[in-house]
């Protein structure tokens, strides 16, 4: 954010950080740096802040990072940092700086810190324009410049933005000059100019970033070089050098036309004919030309009785030019002296003495020419002068003028052909042989279609390119002329809107940004039409190859991945699929998937996209485990990424069978006594399973004894065992309740066991064990209860001796209260009574054994 207050701390986060201030009290300061690359991905470590205080640690922002409140790390958010847009108006010499508060260590105190973020080559240069028109004189000096005004911006910074020109498809008749650092660029002239070899000179200027991996821009140059007036006109090949008129011919017959030409273009190519000041009185009366048509044409009505010859010199000018000149000899027949003359009966079409043919005819009549004259001139013929595709056919005493073979316009679209008469002695001499000259124009017909230079163009650009990109001009020739040669570019009617041709140049360009993802190839096919009726046409494919560019993050198919897996499921076992896809290509496509900060005992596999387990799991201590993948690219310069979040849910399974918490101990002893109503609850049973659901609920039932062998009852839900009948004389005793405790878990149930031990007794005293009750039942307590003993009983000898020391313990019992009374009466109450030892306890189920209690059973 350069030297100064960030831009996006707003007056909230100001005014936040202010009562921070006054409430801590203290405020740490110093020049603690971070330095991180833009556009990193979420989950980066930046740095941390463990080394200035213990935790814990607080960020007061959390906008771009994230910290650790127990270690001080800093990380990047899911928002990523865009050195661009978070410091858009910074210099380019000055850094792009976060300036962040974070509350530390066990003081509170508040410190601030400042996060650098250092620029990636993730801007291309762009032009402004995507054309730039230049005009240049043909006549410019070699080494002449032409300054460029579109120099192109990099938003970069430091190597990334710093830009080198190249200039392409020049043909080295122009080259590049970068001065100033790129802020001042130059087209050199290399070569002389000459408009009427070449008009328009087409080529790309290139600039390039200095970044490791380098970004580019292109824009076309236009340069038109203008014409100046550096041709001067000259007289062409077939502008004719004789020309013969016969007596009796009228004003305005056309005698011949003179042919000059001048290559500049406009003005400069404007020719304008005259007569030199050193051509005869006698010609300037009877002949005119046309300044603008070269037409010779007579003033008047030719009649002369004798033979005469002009000699005309005509001049060419143009503008700054000096003239070019040309000799017409004007041969004048006599109409009584003429002796021949020729005779022309046009049969083709024709206009003003010329005859029109369209080219491609097959060969054809175009005019009947007869020789007049008197008897003496039997023994002469006709002839035609030169080479030319015409003949001439004698039929009774005329001559058929015919082409000899179809004419092609594209080769020659004039013929002026020269007929004369040769041979013969005629009693009166010419001066000359008569000769007539006949002009046949060639009309241009459509037979030419438009030809491309190739029938398959290949292209290749990167999609998400500049609306309007130029992609390739295509050019088609038509050898026709006029409307007939006009070539105009049109697309295939099917061809989708997003591409469009100049229907003059043949320019193809991309209306909108493509899509690879859309469509990776798109054919194309260019017609070219002439303007000919009917029009001919010819046609080229092209086709574009989309190049992929990074422009897809990767996408899970859902944002929250479930899974349920059963807690006993091995090491690696298989959790769940993981579905993400990225519809670019290559690299730009390749995904990886990766946990962000977790330790649970899970992996992911980026190749075959499923979740496994590390190690065994167990439900009881952890039921649930939330993590967060993160599907990143292989993409350049930024790999793009998404996150999404994962659930495992582990499944109990019935590895836990219950615990007894009450009673503790098998030794445990209750007394009670013979008076106890029915349906008191005598104690409770309590048990607990680290299962849950179904593994976790406890039944209680009585496995011994069974029946109606004993007076109490469990209930089997909630573990209480009350008196179920009155407790007679015979229940006078020890009773051994052995109780199972299980669990519903299915398939198997799990159990523990317990023995309840109650002693009815009218005696007060404490019900102590010395050993644990023996089951000699079935193992199997779950399927069924045993209808074995209790425990081991007694044999008969056991009891005798039992009652014999009960018998000798009663009788030193009574005599020592028959001295205890006597001392007392002789002492007259002078002793104080003592009480005994644990008469007024209440008898509970002790968690643990205190003193003996023989059992008499």
């Amino acid at each position: 954010m350069g030297h100064g207050t960030p831009y996006n701390m707003n007056w909230a986060g100001l005014l936040q950080s202010l009562l921070v201030m006054l409430h801590l009290g203290q405020i740490a300061c110093g020049s603690l740096r971070f330095s991180v690359k833009e556009e990193l991905e979420p989950g980066t470590l930046v740095g941390s802040l463990s080394e200035l205080s213990p935790p814990p640690y607080q960020l007061l922002t959390d906008e771009y990072l994230w910290m650790d409140k127990n270690t001080g790390d800093l990380f990047i958010t899911e928002r990523q940092m865009d050195r661009e847009r978070l410091c858009p108006d910074e210099t380019k010499a000055d850094g792009c700086i976060i300036l962040q508060y974070a509350v530390v260590g066990p003081s509170e105190d508040l410190v601030q810190f400042f996060v650098v973020v250092e620029d990636i080559n993730d801007n291309a240069p762009r032009f402004e324009n995507t054309k730039i028109h230049l005009n240049i004189s043909e006549v410019a000096p070699i080494g002449t410049s032409l300054m460029l005004d579109d120099q192109a911006q990099d938003r970069d910074s430091g190597p990334n933005s710093q830009l080198v020109y190249q200039l392409r498809g020049s043909g080295g008749a122009f080259a590049l000059r970068v001065e100033e650092d790129g802020q001042l660029i130059m087209l050199v002239v290399e070569t002389a100019l000459d408009r009427e070899t070449l008009d328009v000179y087409q080529m790309q200027l290139v600039a390039a970033d200095c970044g490791a991996q380098p970004l580019s821009a292109s824009v076309s140059i236009i340069v038109t070089v203008t014409d100046v007036n550096d041709n001067c006109p000259s007289f062409s090949h077939d502008s004719p050098r004789t020309a013969t008129i016969s007596g009796g011919a009228k004003k305005n017959t056309v005698v011949t036309q003179v042919v000059a030409a001048d290559p500049d273009a406009g003005l400069n190519a404007a020719i304008v004919y005259s007569l030199s000041p050193k051509v005869s009185e006698r010609a300037r009366e009877l002949l005119i030309l046309d300044s603008h048509s070269g037409h010779v044409r007579l003033t008047q009505d030719l009649e002369t009785d004798s033979s005469e010859e002009l000699v005309l010199k005509v001049l060419a000018s143009g503008l700054h030019c000096p003239p070019a000149e040309t000799r017409v000899t004007v041969s004048l027949l006599p109409k009584a002296t003429q002796g021949l003359t020729i005779k022309i009966g046009f049969i083709a079409e024709h206009h003003n003495q010329t005859v029109v043919l369209a080219e491609g005819q097959p060969p054809t009549a175009l005019a009947v020419l007869e020789l007049e004259g008197d008897s003496g001139f039997k023994d002469s013929s006709l002839a035609i002068e030169g080479d030319v595709p015409f003949l001439l056919s004698p039929q009774s005493g005329k001559y058929l003028l015919s082409t000899s073979k179809a004419l092609d316009y594209e080769t020659r679209s004039e013929y002026h052909i020269s007929v004369v008469a040769q041979g013969g002695s005629p009693e009166r001499a010419v001066i000359t042989p008569p000769r007539r000259e006949i002009r046949v124009r060639v009309e241009d017909v459509n037979d030419n279609a438009p030809r491309f230079p190739r029938s398959h163009y290949l292209l290749e650009v990167e999609e998400n390119n500049e609306p309007g990109l130029t992609l390739q001009q295509v050019s088609a020739s038509d050898a026709d002329s006029g409307l007939n040669g006009r070539v105009t570019y049109t697309l295939d009617e099917n061809t989708a809107a997003v591409f469009k041709v100049n229907s003059a140049t043949g320019q193809l360009s991309a209306l909108v940004p493509l899509d690879r993802e859309q469509s990776s190839v798109h054919k194309l096919t260019v017609f070219a039409r002439d303007g000919g009726s009917p029009p001919l046409e010819s046609q080229a494919s092209v086709i574009i190859r989309v190049l992929d560019q990074n422009d897809n993050a990767p996408v899970f198919t859902t944002p929250h991945f479930i899974f349920f897996i059963p807690e006993n499921a091995p090491p690696f076992a298989r959790v769940g699929s993981i579905e993400a896809e990225d519809p670019d290509e290559g690299e730009n496509g390749n995904i990886k998937l990766q946990f962000v900060n977790s330790d649970a005992p899970f992996a992911v596999d980026s190749v075959q996209r499923t979740l496994q387990t590390t190690t065994k799991l167990d439900r009881e201590m952890t039921d649930v485990h939330e993590l967060y993948l993160v599907a990143s690219d292989n993409g350049r310069p930024v790999a793009l990424t998404s996150t999404a979040r994962v659930t495992v849910f582990i499944e109990d399974v019935n590895d836990n069978k219950p615990q007894v918490i009450f009673p503790s101990s098998n030794f445990s002893c209750l007394a009670l006594s013979p008076s106890t109503p029915v349906g008191t609850t005598i104690t409770k049973i309590y048990a607990t399973d680290e299962d849950s659901g179904l593994n976790s609920e406890i039944i209680y039932s009585v496995a011994a004894p069974v029946g109606h062998n004993t007076p109490f009852q469990v209930h089997s839900k909630s573990g209480n065992i009350t008196l179920i009948q009155e407790l007679l004389h015979k229940e006078m005793g020890m009773h051994h309740l052995f109780i199972v405790v299980r669990d519903s878990g299915i398939p198997t149930p799990l159990y523990t066991t317990v023995w309840i031990n109650l002693l009815v007794n009218e005696s007060a005293d404490r019900c102590y064990l010395d050993r644990v009750p023996t089951w000699t039942g079935r193992s199997d307590l779950v399927q069924s209860a045993s209808k074995s003993p209790i425990c081991e009983i007694e044999t008969p000898r056991s009891v005798q001796m039992i009652y014999f020391h009960l018998l000798v313990s009663m009788t030193v019992l009574t005599a020592a209260l028959f001295l205890t009374t006597v001392c007392l009466y002789l002492k007259h109450r002078k002793c104080p009574p003592k009480k005994r030892k644990g008469q007024a306890e209440e008898n509970q189920i002790p968690l643990r054994i205190k003193d003996k209690y023989y059992s008499d059973e």
